[in-house]
């Protein structure tokens, strides 16, 4: 296991955990699904360059959704 690995992983995950908590809070279920995502895809993703991919992608898609949703 890659040090930068562990970091990445540990970053999105609690990530993840806040967009989640946001999301249950709000009652809205793209934030929801999003924090899920972040917290559970570093377990299966064992190159740190695709889950940084990853990872910006899902966060990327929550500011581009709530922007096209705000619209």
């Amino acid at each position: 296991m890659d040090a930068a690995w562990l970091m990445w992983s540990g970053l999105f995950s609690v990530l993840g955990l806040a967009i989640f908590t946001y999301g249950r809070r709000q009652k809205v279920a793209a934030p929801t699904l999003i924090g899920v995502a972040l917290m559970v895809y570093p377990y299966f993703v064992s190159d740190t360059y695709l889950m940084v991919g990853v990872g910006v992608f899902l966060i990327g898609g929550l500011f581009v959704g709530s922007r096209l949703e705000g619209s």
